[in-house]
């Protein structure tokens, strides 16, 4: 079987389960970032992202604040994100390879903030968007209503290339950000400010997680057009 019968056979199966977005990423020149210990990110050259898109009516019920809706939605779709990275890496192993699934959303080094690896990044590598002025990773259609997953495998796959596409003139995340962590250029992204504000509305007894997700409720893609709300205001 080829690459890319392998890609399609995969994807499929991706899909039919339940999840959005599937892309496949070399991820040679990231592994030295995962902190996976030494063998794992040798052995695997290749990783699958797969993203589940949000559901709209909860993120537009977000008005300035994460909310227990959010929340609980929020926790729904990693549950989700997890079972079917376990699902899709069964079913690479039932295939003859090997694959590790790596949690939707598992802190690893708190201080730093960091999991065992960039999903977001992943994504980027896999074609399916750009890291945008939010620091999240924005798709064509979808902008960031997302959330994404990774399944590392050897078994050979065709991998993507990433999008030349960026956020262009849109500012929508930069209004919205309660802690004005989103600057004009996406590099400038204050980390801090962010994590900051989401200890603020778990300490106010908002949420009981670090989330928000006010950037991710307004950032839908330029495939999206003009917010409705903008519309018929």
């Amino acid at each position: 079987m080829s690459d890319q019968e392998y890609v399609r056979k995969i994807k499929a199966f991706a899909l039919d389960i339940g999840f959005d977005l599937f892309g496949v990423a070399d991820i040679c020149d990231l592994r030295q970032e995962f902190r996976l210990e030494e063998k794992t990110r040798r052995r695997f050259g290749l990783a699958i992202s797969l993203g589940k898109r949000l559901n709209g009516a909860v993120l537009d019920d977000l008005v300035d604040r994460p909310t227990l809706l959010y929340f609980h939605h929020y926790r729904q779709i990693n549950a989700f994100l997890d079972r079917g990275a376990l699902l899709v890496a069964d079913f690479i192993e039932r295939n003859g390879f090997a694959a590790l699934a790596i949690a939707a959303s598992q802190i690893v080094d708190w201080e730093n903030q960091k999991a065992h690896l960039s999903h977001k990044h992943i994504g980027r590598a896999a074609g399916l968007g750009w890291i945008g002025r939010n620091n999240l990773l924005v798709h064509p259609d979808y902008g960031s209503r997302f959330r994404l997953v990774t399944v590392l495998t050897d078994m050979p796959l065709e991998s993507a290339a990433p999008l030349s596409s960026g956020c262009g003139s849109c500012r929508a995340c930069i209004a919205s950000c309660p802690a004005s962590a989103i600057k004009d250029e996406p590099e400038a992204f204050d980390h801090w400010a962010c994590f900051e504000k989401l200890k603020g509305f778990r300490k106010q007894g908002l949420v009981p997680q670090f989330i928000c997700g006010l950037c991710v409720r307004n950032c839908r893609g330029p495939s999206a057009g003009p917010d409705r709300d903008e519309v018929f205001r």
